[in-house]
């Protein structure tokens, strides 16, 4: 992504992981809904065993924010990647009880997310 100025260097993007417990309807809603922000890389995984896209370590890594669901995932993240060197992990209190894409889901993580990534990456 080019810089504002004619002399400004590229600006890199916010590496954003989004995390559910099975990757099937929140963090998936929430990839798709920030996938063309051009301030911004997204992936989504879960964290239980028969998650559509298991979180690992690389995932981790790679990360340079991790937007939790719920406090439970941020817990399994900090027990099961003890050790490791974590990104920042906010908890967006969402519901789980709202399908893939579902109006209210996306109003509910738009009000969550936006505000947090204007303060992680400025302004659009």
């Amino acid at each position: 992504m080019a810089g504002k100025g004619p002399n400004e260097p590229p600006r890199p993007r916010l590496r954003v992981l989004f995390v559910c417990a099975l990757n099937q309807w929140r963090s998936p809603t929430a990839e798709a809904l920030y996938r063309g922000h051009p301030r911004l890389e997204v992936r989504s995984a879960g964290i239980r065993s028969g998650a559509r896209r298991r979180l690992a370590i690389g995932d981790i890594r790679w990360a340079d924010v991790i937007f939790v669901m719920e406090v439970d995932h941020m817990r399994w993240i900090r027990e099961t990647f003890r050790g490791a060197a974590l990104p920042r992990i906010i908890v967006l209190d969402i519901p789980g009880d709202l399908r893939y894409m579902d109006p209210e889901l996306q109003r509910l993580l738009l009000l969550a997310v936006d505000p947090e990534i204007e303060a992680l990456v400025g302004p659009p």
